[in-house]
This record gives structure tokens, sequence and C-alpha cells, in this order.
């Protein structure tokens, strides 16, 4: 379902997942090393999985894709149960600054955006954040990396995405950094972990095998299949 109307129901919450074909070379780069294709079958699991596991947030979920040439590939595994729409041009900040200006100005009451760099957080986190957004301007939820893996923005919120260095550790703190003036209200929910190292990687396998361990179901099919392969 291509979002281009922007036909959504007012003062709805829109959930946005910010995703790139997985493709050789340009997709987990520094987990797979010198195997492309390994990264590429990470990227493609972390994919399918978050969409599996977003198709239940009761919201306006739209799949913000890149490139613009692989639209019928992302309908495909999106299968009905997300809105498409291009991610646009520019840097990340220019492309989330414009994802969340254009549902807002359609008429959401609340724009969360997340990644598919973290396949098992909770989504009760995202429904948290939804909530919080009710009193607050700003949702961030912080990832152990330096960065965020989850922003959240109310009808009146800064520039957040302006003067950030993405991909690096300082993201968090930047943005941070924007909400020097007191006026506006933050809220901050629990770290979590993205995947992008093969560290991140040995982390990843140590807690789907821990939450195996305590009788309980990750939520990661794909992510798990991949396990018993080697880097």
């Amino acid at each position: 379902m291509r979002s281009s109307s922007l036909q959504i129901p007012s003062r709805a919450r829109v959930l946005g997942l910010f995703a790139k074909w997985p493709a050789r070379g340009t997709v987990k780069t520094r987990l797979a090393g010198d195997d492309a294709g390994w990264g590429v079958r990470v990227a493609h699991a972390f994919l399918l999985d978050t969409l599996q596991r977003l198709a239940v947030v009761d919201a306006y979920r739209v799949l913000a894709f890149a490139p613009i040439e692989r639209e019928a590939d992302f309908a495909a595994v999106a299968s009905s149960r997300f809105h498409l729409t291009p991610q646009g041009e520019g840097d990340l900040g220019q492309r989330l600054s414009g994802f969340v200006e254009k549902h807002l100005q359609a008429g959401a009451r609340t724009v969360v955006v997340v990644g598919t760099d973290s396949p098992t957080l909770p989504v009760e986190y995202i429904e948290r954040a939804f909530t919080e957004l009710e009193n607050a301007d700003v949702a961030l939820g912080p990832a152990t990396d330096g960065g965020y893996y989850l922003v959240g923005c109310g009808a009146e919120h800064p520039p957040l995405f302006e003067n950030i260095s993405w991909s690096s550790g300082r993201v968090l703190a930047e943005t941070v950094a924007t909400l020097a003036d007191p006026h506006w209200r933050l809220s901050v929910l629990p770290p979590w972990y993205d995947v992008d190292t093969p560290d991140d990687w040995t982390m990843l396998r140590g807690h789907l095998a821990a939450l195996r361990r305590a009788s309980v179901d990750p939520g990661v099919p794909h992510t798990e299949a991949l396990l018993g392969a080697t880097l």
C-alpha cells in the first residue's frame, strides 16, 4: 500500500519503520567483514522479523524504504501490513525530518520511528513511546552504541535531526543537546542494543539462548535460523 496520498486517520499514531533493502555491500558491512553475502542474510532476517513483530502495533504503520527501485520487493515482504513510502533524498537526518513532518502535517498526533538494527526490541517500548508522547514533545530510546533505536515526536518538537554526526557514537548526545531549552519535554525509554558488529552478534546469540532457556519465545524466527551460521 503506497502512502503517497497520506490519507491517514485524523490524530492517528504513526509508526515508521526505516529500512534499506538487503543488497551486497550496502548492509551490515561491519558485521559481515569480507563475506558480503552474510551481511545480506542477516539484514534480510532482521527486516522480516521486524516487520512481523511491529505488525501488531495499533498504529498507522509505514515502511519508509530505500532505494526507491526496490519498492516491489518491499511491497512483497510488507504484505499489506504496512503502507509504503520512499525515504527520499538527503542524509539520515533529512530523511527522518521529512518523514516526521510529512505525517504530522497530514494530521498525525504522534510519530514514532524505528529501524531494523534491533530485531529483539520489545514492542512494549514502542507502545510506551506513544504513551509518553501524550505528555512529552520527544521520546528517545538510547542505543548502547551511542545512538538511538527509537525517536518519537509530537506536533511541537525541536530541530532534532540537524547538525548530527550520523553513524557515530555521538548521535544520542548531540540529539539531546538540541533539547537544551527547558521548554522541550523529553521522555527517555530503557536502553537497548543494535546489532552492527561481530560482538553485537555474539550478544544477540547469547540473548536469544537465554530467552529460550527461560522458555520465552524471542519472536525472531528468521534471525534464529541464522544462529548455526558462523562469521
